[in-house]
Parts: C-alpha cells; structure tokens; sequence
C-alpha cells in the first residue's frame, strides 16, 4: 500500500498567531532560511524585530503504507545550531497569498526535523518515534508541528495588513510517492492585523 497524507486545515485555523521576534532569537530560524529576504541585508542589526505568522500543522496519513523519508538514516542533514537532524529538505511548504489577485505575497518552509507518529486514531498504533531515532508516519497516525517552534511560520515583516490566504501544501514536491496527491494543499483565509491577532477563518474552498 500507499502512504496518503492530508495536512488539517481546522488546526491551522485554531493556532494561528502573529508573533514579533527580534533577530538574535532568529539565529537558528536564520540558518535555515525561514526568514524573508530583507533579514538577510547588511544592515539588519540583531536587535532588529520581524513579525511572524504562525500556526500549528496536524498531517495525517490516511493511506495504506508508511510515510517514510526519502534519504536513509545515515544521509539525513546534521543542523548544530537547532540541534536535530532533518530527514527531508521540505516537508512542508507555507505560502500567504493575495486574496484579490492570488499573488505569493510571502512564503515559508518547513524541512522535516522530527517526523513521527504524534498520536493515532483508534485501532492504530503508533510506531515511529524521533527519540528512538526512527522517522516516518504510520497510516491511521498523524504528526503534529506545534506553533511556537522555529520555521513554524511565515515572515510577514514586509507584508502589509490586509485579507490573504494562508496555504499550505505537505510532500510539496512529490519526493514520496502517495496513493493521492490532490489532498495535499489546505487553504485558509487571513485577515492581518498589525497589533492583533489574526483573524483566520477557515476558507470554503480546498484544493
């Protein structure tokens, strides 16, 4: 059998938050790309705040095989600053989009540093798990991204306030093979504030 993962739109929809970070809480996030393009200039000092928009991610594997990555064990990439490795480059792609125009206003990304078997319908068992040095996700499981750790976000510092549409696409570019690869985007609709929480509201339409 086939793998099948489904990332949760009604989890992203409950968790999101805007958080400002000033740069030298960043150091790792930056390492690894997760920031936009203006914190990487000359002149940004460490003291410097960018604004996040975060939110959890909950990624099912309704199919019938196991999601495993695509390197073996002794090819995953050793981070030292975050202090794990990741088994696959991107896991997950986050990408906020103009509600008007459909414009990619600002993105994210989130390499797979810990893939694992957070918890199981009933019935099923849980059998990967990244303190026994194991990654992969069983089907009937899911895994669960929490919103306050690093890269769990997209830098929305140069983004103005306004309506958008949070997307996030799961296995984005098809590296494991699944039994359906239609049910890997979720959509939900953003308004931004500058000063308060977002009001995200889960959106009508999925692809």
């Amino acid at each position: 059998g086939l793998p099948d993962l489904v990332p949760d739109p009604y989890a992203i929809q409950a968790g999101t938050y805007i958080q400002r970070m000033q740069m030298y809480a960043l150091r790792c996030a930056a390492e690894e790309n997760c920031l936009a393009r203006s914190a990487y200039g000359p002149n940004v000092r460490d003291i410097d705040f960018r604004v996040l928009l975060r939110f959890p991610q909950k990624v099912k594997n309704q199919g019938t095989g196991d999601f495993l990555p695509v390197k073996p064990r002794y090819q995953w990439d050793w981070h030292s600053c975050h202090q794990h490795y990741h088994s696959m480059d991107a896991f997950s792609n986050y990408d906020l989009l103009d509600t008007v125009t459909g414009r990619k206003v600002a993105e994210g990304h989130k390499a797979s540093f810990c893939l694992e078997d957070t918890g199981c319908d009933p019935g099923f068992r849980r059998r990967y798990a990244c303190t026994s040095h194991t990654q992969g996700l069983s089907p009937g499981c899911f895994d669960i991204y929490a919103a306050n750790i690093d890269c769990q976000w997209i830098d929305i510092t140069d983004v103005p306030p306004g309506n958008y549409v949070l997307k996030v696409t799961v296995n984005p570019n098809f590296q494991v093979l699944e039994s359906d690869f239609t049910n890997n985007v979720v959509r939900v609709r953003s308004h931004i504030h500058r000063r308060l929480r977002p009001n995200a509201t889960l959106s009508s339409h999925q692809v």
